[in-house]
């Protein structure tokens, strides 16, 4: 599917606020709310819209603690990822180039949490260590541009 002008404005307002009507969408983009929920609809026929979620803080829920872990291995890990997902607190999981295999973004309640999820990790086949970035603070995350 080819993706133009119109359905990258669509795609931006939808991941500003999935909740909105399609009459709202439609108005916004220069359509009427049937041709706005077609649109909608071929985008997510074709894949280009994934999955329709909920942001939540994840301190609010007791996982405030954020870090990137690298892990160093001596096997291809491509394999591992049911290994990987396994464990609760990894949020996503990146086959990388660069100074590691592996790339994990962790998130858990306390650094004790933390500790334990890297020991998890350690019992990973492959991996050999682990190189760990905790953040002290987000300025922001947002999601992939569409415009």
């Amino acid at each position: 599917m080819t993706v133009d002008d119109v359905d990258r404005r669509l795609l931006a307002l939808l991941q500003e606020d999935a909740t909105r009507p399609y009459a709202v969408l439609g108005e916004a983009v220069g359509l009427s709310a049937g041709a706005a929920h077609e649109r909608v609809r071929k985008l997510r026929a074709s894949g280009v819209i994934r999955r329709t979620t909920v942001d939540v803080d994840p301190a609010a829920l007791g996982r405030g603690v954020l870090a990137y872990v690298l892990l160093d291995t001596d096997a291809w890990m491509g394999d591992q990822r049911a290994a990987l997902e396994a464990i609760g607190a990894v949020e996503e999981a990146h086959i990388i180039a660069g100074p590691a295999s592996v790339l994990v973004k962790v998130r858990s309640g306390t650094t004790e949490e933390l500790q334990q999820t890297l020991r998890a990790l350690h019992q990973v086949d492959g991996v050999t260590s682990t190189q760990t970035v905790v953040v002290l603070e987000s300025f922001f995350e947002r999601p992939p541009a569409v415009v």
